[in-house]
């Protein structure tokens, strides 16, 4: 039968300390080429990656910005929450139509035919104080 042999590890951590950070050193000189050749081969493609990987190297943003974009958004969300403001009444009298409850309410009746036939703030909010 034959003998088995021993096989005897010798750890050494200097020579283990040195090789992992070579292997880091590796990877990062790999990574670092690799993103080099992909802008030089694709640079259309790469570019928005680029930027959002490394805004420091894109091309800086105007110093200035023009007033008006930022009025025009806020007339454009102004403008969406009436258009909000004027849903939710109009399902709210079109629920308060349908109710039965609101059908024996007198004071409800009326602002629903106010707001029907003219309709205000004034009247839309009373729709929702008496309908409800």
């Amino acid at each position: 039968m034959p003998r088995h042999r021993e096989l005897k590890i010798t750890l050494k951590p200097l020579q283990l300390i040195f090789c992992v950070a070579f292997g880091l050193w590796l990877g990062a000189v790999a990574i670092a080429l690799s993103l080099w050749l992909a802008l030089q081969l694709w640079p259309e493609q790469v570019q928005p990656v680029a930027q959002a990987v490394a805004p420091a190297y894109s091309k800086p943003a105007p110093a200035t910005a023009p007033a008006q974009p930022v009025d025009a958004q806020s007339e454009m969300f102004e403008r969406y929450k009436d258009i909000l403001h004027k849903q939710e009444v109009q399902q709210a009298a079109e629920a308060a139509q349908g109710n039965p409850r609101n059908l024996n309410s007198p004071k409800c009746q009326f602002w629903l035919s106010q707001n029907r036939t003219a309709p205000t703030d004034k009247s839309q909010a009373n729709v929702l104080e008496f309908c409800y």
